[in-house]
């Protein structure tokens, strides 16, 4: 009882003076990794938290806390990225152990990606407030992962840890596997329970919880867990607060599942108890590799967003838990402006022009499904003036963005497939939702706006050959070409043609 009540003392009375590892430390169980892009995790932190690479150079800056235990600098990021794209290249350990978490390397599963490498988080696409004072998580698209194959201290074999992680709980997909936590060294698939991460989502091929998810479970290699039957624990539950923080901790013969809202409240305890009633699950077999969001083969078909986690040596008890939370919900997440530039109304009818030397008499425009550009004017057809034209809508995944339905087509709306923008009627899915949205941002060659993928915000608006891409700032893709990027992704809003 007094372990608990200093634990709440510190965590309520003091949470200037304690971070989330100085609380596992109090209560025995020391971080081994700490990773955050929006905080520092100890009081007396004031190292690099990650690192960014800017498309127009490659050039790489590191961003710290404004001050020891303090809030990311923000403004360090928007200075060095101004005018160009960010990527973030490296997520920093806090602990001292060098557990930073780096660009995933080809494992047993390869993805699209070249060379079997997994893509890098944007360092724009997860913006947020801590308190007020702006920060950027980490939004993985499918394809994006980090990793760390040489970790120090962490969880072998059977040994004890805990992890937890605060994601954001509307950012979410049925693919394998957004992971936080302990993998194979090999990235590869070595057998049952030789992992133990933190998995959010709604994939239902092994095991869910109750309703239709997202569910905080276990990713425990072949296998997502929500207690000890195979397929359903009915006691973890859909969760889907804004922010949410994840809690999954093991040891031998026993481990839990825990969660709740990152911004207000306590956590719930899902599970406790035994270790699945499944062959390879006790013992376990940890190896200690440290995954974030994909699977410990390299499985990166998932999607979350990430904003901090830890991983510990031991069991840490549900009171240091509840101080570590109590610590989240003081830290004040909230979310804040997705666009800037110049401001787009809901309900109008808009025009897109290029800012390309070559081609400011062309607009984004549409032929049946595909989209190109083209030269419009006062005297065109009433025809090309309606596929010229665009009205703006709330975001269909996210209203904090826009989506952009057709003018001559209602119900039509932009989307990218494949990475090529195409005009599509609205089934209602959930992927087409997401694809349709997109974030305009101050033009990056100073004129308009460009106008960024929501769900794959190192991508934006591109005309290439006349056609429309969803272009990363150099990629694998023709349309990817670093040449005129920024003026191929401006575009000038005006007045809809029709």
């Amino acid at each position: 009882m007094r372990a608990l009540l200093a634990l709440v003392l510190v965590a309520t009375s003091s949470l200037v003076a304690a971070g989330p590892c100085d609380l596992y430390a109090s209560g025995g169980t020391p971080c081994v990794a700490a990773h955050s892009t929006t905080r520092a995790l100890f009081n007396s932190f004031n190292g690099a938290l990650y690192q960014v690479q800017r498309g127009s150079d490659s050039k790489t800056t590191n961003i710290s806390p404004v001050s020891a235990g303090g809030v990311a600098n923000a403004a360090t990021q928007d200075s060095f990225c101004a005018s160009t794209t960010c990527v973030i290249t490296t997520i920093f350990d806090q602990t001292g152990r060098g557990n930073h978490l780096t660009q995933a390397p080809p494992g047993g599963f390869r993805g699209p990606e070249a060379n079997g490498f997994d893509n890098l988080a944007s360092a724009t696409g997860a913006p947020v407030t801590l308190n007020g004072r702006k920060a950027y998580g980490v939004f993985i698209s499918p394809g994006t992962g980090y990793r760390n194959n040489a970790a120090s201290g962490t969880a072998k074999g059977d040994a004890a840890q805990g992890m937890y992680a605060v994601l954001d709980g509307t950012h979410f997909n049925g693919a394998c596997c957004f992971d936080y936590g302990n993998a194979e060294t090999s990235s590869r698939d070595t057998g049952n329970g030789h992992m133990e991460a933190i998995y959010f989502g709604t994939e239902t091929t092994w095991g869910t919880g109750s309703g239709n998810g997202p569910w905080i479970m276990a990713d425990l290699e072949n296998g997502l867990f929500s207690g000890s039957n195979v397929k359903l624990n009915s006691g973890d539950p859909t969760i889907t607060n804004r922010f949410i923080t994840a809690v999954v901790k093991g040891q031998p013969n026993n481990w839990a599942i825990r969660g709740g809202n990152a911004a207000s409240g306590s956590l719930s305890t899902f599970w406790n108890g035994a270790r699945p009633n499944a062959s390879g699950y006790n013992p376990m077999s940890k190896e200690g590799a440290i995954i974030l969001g994909i699977g410990g083969d390299n499985s990166d078909s998932a999607q979350g967003t990430f904003y901090e986690g830890v991983m510990t040596s031991g069991f840490p008890s549900d009171a240091t838990e509840n101080a570590v939370q109590a610590n989240i919900v003081a830290a004040g997440y909230a979310t804040t402006s997705m666009t800037s530039g110049p401001a787009l109304t809901v309900g109008s009818s808009i025009s897109l022009r290029a800012t390309t030397a070559c081609c400011t008499t062309r607009f984004l425009a549409h032929t049946g499904a595909a989209v190109n550009t083209q030269v419009v004017s006062s005297s065109s057809s009433t025809a090309l003036k309606q596929q010229a034209s665009w009205t703006v809508r709330a975001g269909l995944a996210n209203s904090a963005c826009f989506s952009f339905e057709s003018r001559d087509t209602p119900g039509s709306f932009l989307r990218h497939f494949n990475f090529a923008l195409q005009v599509n009627a609205n089934d209602g899915s959930k992927q087409f939702n997401e694809d349709a949205t997109f974030c305009p941002q101050a033009g990056l060659n100073g004129q308009g706006n460009s106008i960024r993928s929501w769900s794959f915000p190192t991508r934006f608006f591109r005309h290439f050959n006349n056609n429309l891409f969803a272009a990363s700032n150099g990629g694998v893709d023709q349309f990817d070409a670093t040449a005129s990027f920024n003026d191929d992704v401006s575009w000038v809003v005006g007045t809809g043609f029709a």
